[in-house]
């Protein structure tokens, strides 16, 4: 039994390889070209008109794909110097004078779901751990309760941002009553 073929093998392997000239095409021939022309419209049915302009030449999915993906994340050269720099935003991350929680996870969102686009992935408690070492020290009271309250290795991001979040409330709303 064959393998199913799929669009994304497809995109991933090449077109399927059709032999027969096109007057002496079977439906297996036939069944093949669909399935070639499927594969190229999924890929093209995303871009705007300007990305469609510049892989309107290929005359595969392949083709198209590979375009999209250098164009998009560049040479493998590239794309390691994108992480290293993602991975070096990650490391340094900190919370800003001035920043509100939402604010800082927007950015630590941003680093991690590039990251993420380019292959570099890290696990929930590495990130929950990264997040409460980001903060200032006038967390640390905060810090230390999540700590010894929760496993922070099964923690989720947003049970973490959650409490955050809610503690900055509160403490909000002390400094609002006693000014």
């Amino acid at each position: 039994m064959q393998p199913k073929v799929t669009s994304k093998s497809i995109v991933e392997e090449g077109d399927l390889l059709v032999t027969n000239e096109k007057d002496k095409w079977t439906k297996d021939d036939k069944k093949k070209i669909s399935l070639n022309c499927k594969a190229k419209s999924i890929v093209c049915c995303a871009l705007s008109k300007k990305e469609f302009n510049r892989i309107s030449a290929c005359r595969s999915a392949m083709e198209t794909w590979e375009k999209l993906r250098i164009t998009y994340e560049g040479t493998d050269k590239v794309k390691e110097t994108r992480i290293d720099i993602l991975v070096t935003q990650y490391e340094r991350f900190q919370m800003q004078q001035g920043e509100s929680i939402t604010q800082m996870y927007n950015i630590f969102t941003d680093i991690t779901n590039g990251l993420a686009g380019l292959g570099k992935t890290y696990q929930m408690g590495d990130m929950v751990r990264k997040i409460l070492r980001s903060l200032p020290a006038s967390w640390t009271p905060k810090v230390t309760a999540i700590e010894e309250a929760n496993d922070l290795k099964i923690m989720s991001l947003e049970k973490l941002i959650g409490s955050l979040m809610a503690h900055e409330i509160n403490i909000e709303r002390l400094g609002e009553s006693s000014s």
